[in-house]
């Protein structure tokens, strides 16, 4: 039933807007007032007195937690980073994971190429930007020893990034990456793992078994489960701990 209304939930802010957030907000307008008067009653800086004009509230905030530590991506970009930093990895290759997330994580010690289909107009230090396809990258054949895909294969072909519509897109990307994975070259693959099935237009979810699979060419060196309660990485998890996900999260290291 939980699940049941996590899916009602997530398809209603889909369509319409989130009740949950309008039930907070009108929740904390009572905060809001009082903190107003208070601030009022106790400012002797013109600068910094309260205007209609400038009002901006959002003590909605006082009922969030202090940040998030769960989830997929929270431990899956935590996870990866972890891996090239204890593996002194200095020039990495990296398509379509979350330059907020890993692709952050690593520049402050890491060069990074980073491949996208969507463009990005941004220089930072130590990122290369190339846009381009996870189906045809610009790379040569077994040409990048450090290549990682988060939370990426699993959209090939659904068209949600504006390419195109292809439901074997997560067989062909794994190819390309194999390809252009040099011999003795990792790779570092996330996706959801679980029942398998489409959830159409926004992912597939995988047997474990599926990807080792589609990566065919490449030896699994290491397995890692994120489960569905997303606080902490199962290490050297077993494909039966991952099946019996409703939408975990497997970590993959595959070696060439």
């Amino acid at each position: 039933m939980k699940q049941y209304l996590k899916i009602m939930h997530r398809r209603f802010c889909f369509l319409f807007f989130d009740p949950l957030e309008i039930f907070q907000r009108w929740c904390s307008i009572p905060y809001y007032l009082k903190n107003r008067k208070e601030y009022n009653r106790s400012n002797t800086n013109s600068h910094f007195d309260f205007t209609w004009k400038e009002a901006f509230p959002v003590s909605h905030d006082r009922f969030d937690k202090a940040g998030s530590a769960k989830g997929h991506y929270f431990w899956q970009d935590l996870w990866a980073a972890q891996y090239l930093y204890d593996n002194n990895i200095r020039q990495h290759t990296d398509v379509g994971s979350r330059l907020d997330g890993f692709v952050a994580h690593i520049l402050p010690f890491c060069k990074a190429a980073y491949v996208d289909i969507r463009p990005l107009d941004v220089k930072i230090r130590n990122l290369e930007f190339r846009q381009g396809s996870v189906l045809q990258m610009p790379f040569e054949n077994n040409s990048v020893n450090s290549l990682s895909s988060l939370h990426v294969i699993e959209h090939i072909g659904l068209g949600r990034y504006g390419d195109p519509i292809d439901p074997d897109g997560h067989i062909k990307a794994a190819k390309e990456l194999t390809r252009v994975l040099a011999k003795d070259g990792h790779l570092l693959i996330g996706v959801p793992v679980g029942r398998e099935r489409l959830c159409f237009d926004a992912h597939r979810i995988f047997d474990p078994q599926t990807i080792t699979d589609i990566f065919n060419e490449l030896k699994l060196a290491e397995f890692h489960l994120i489960d569905d309660i997303g606080a902490k990485i199962i290490r050297n998890a077993s494909f039966d701990e991952a099946r019996i996900c409703h939408y975990g999260c497997g970590l993959f290291v595959f070696r060439k």
